[in-house]
């Protein structure tokens, strides 16, 4: 038995400090994208929509719709627009209602709503 557990047992504890330190395999970690939105434009936009196969991205007007609770994090949207697509480096995602998990980029040019 591992010695944090029998410990916890002794002591009682029953959560932790999570996390205690970062871990170091995280960094090897496929992320979901950030988009840049200076690189945006309605044509990048379009074609980042096609390329995704999870359906996570849509175009809305003058925004990109990213749904980041539907992103399986694959490197599509990065390998077809490098520039505008960047990794977050964010492997471990939470939020209180679902909604939260959907971010507008506006697109290169467009009016802010």
């Amino acid at each position: 038995m591992p010695l944090w557990f029998a410990r916890g047992l002794r002591r009682g504890v029953v959560t932790t400090r999570y996390p205690a330190r970062p871990d170091s395999s995280a960094s090897h970690l496929p992320t979901p994208p950030a988009f840049r939105s200076g690189a945006l434009t309605r044509e990048v936009a379009d074609g980042l929509v096609a390329t995704c196969p999870s359906r996570a991205l849509a175009r809305d007007g003058g925004q990109l719709v990213f749904d980041v609770g539907a992103c399986t994090a694959c490197g599509r949207c990065q390998e077809h627009a490098p520039d505008a697509a960047i990794s977050s480096g964010v492997f471990e995602l939470a939020a209180a209602t679902r909604t939260a998990l959907v971010k507008r980029i506006p697109l290169k040019g467009e009016a802010r709503p």
